[in-house]
């Protein structure tokens, strides 16, 4: 266990509008792989970036589906300790997860302020009507019962733009930030690796992560397994 720094916790504690930036790394504890040790990241001759790719959801929609279905999709994940600590936060209006993840576990952990920035897998719709469709009928079968459409999350796959609504909210949270802590990402990501230009330049940055990050500015590290760290912090 590591021993929680009080001049730590009195940075939490006096932050009354934190941005937690976060990544695979945070749900990771709840038995979700990241992409880059995914089940089948090179399966074929071909790496997850085509799999997740425009190109593959138009041109190959049965292969795009079937990776998805067996790589992406773990229903029986449950939320950890760092899920719960920040989403506790998000309730007492204090702080805002913006999340690489697609996984909805901020969601299942009741986040109230959360930018999904790249999506959320367990929201389907249907490429043809726009009708959205349980999830698990989309792993049933890629086609909607209504009209015969293909079926897709709603997530920001390769060469598709993001959803602008998102980055406005994300771009906002960051400027009024008091506090900006990364959790569990590179920060090697664009865009939003970008956010970081938008953060309250008064705000302190600190990074729980394994590894140090090169964001080009002084921010306070701390190595540490991010459960222990969250498991330690009061809120």
């Amino acid at each position: 266990m590591m021993a929680m720094d009080a001049e730590l916790q009195a940075i939490f504690d006096q932050a009354q509008h934190i941005v937690f930036l976060t990544g695979a790394g945070v749900s990771t504890p709840s038995g979700i792989p990241d992409y880059r040790s995914k089940n089948g990241l090179y399966t074929g001759h071909r790496n997850a970036e085509y799999y997740l790719s425009h190109t593959c959801l138009v041109q190959e929609p049965q292969v795009f589906y079937n990776y998805v279905k067996s790589n992406l999709y773990y229903p029986e994940a449950k939320p950890n300790v760092i899920h719960e600590k920040q989403a506790a936060l998000t309730r007492a209006n204090r702080a805002t997860v913006v999340t690489q993840n697609i996984d909805n576990l901020y969601n299942d952990a009741n986040c109230q302020h959360l930018v999904e920035f790249h999506g959320n897998l367990y929201q389907v719709y249907c490429q043809v009507c726009g009708a959205k469709v349980d999830w698990h009928d989309y792993l049933k079968s890629p086609y909607h019962q209504a009209d015969g459409g293909w079926l897709r999350p709603d997530v920001v796959l390769y060469e598709e733009g993001l959803n602008q609504l998102n980055v406005q909210r994300a771009v906002g949270a960051m400027a009024q930030a008091d506090l900006v802590v990364i959790v569990g990402t590179s920060m090697r990501v664009y865009p939003f690796a970008g956010l970081l230009d938008y953060r309250n330049d008064q705000a302190p940055v600190v990074v729980v992560n394994q590894e140090e990050l090169n964001l080009g500015f002084d921010y306070r590290m701390v190595k540490a397994d991010a459960t222990t760290f969250f498991d330690e912090l009061r809120v």
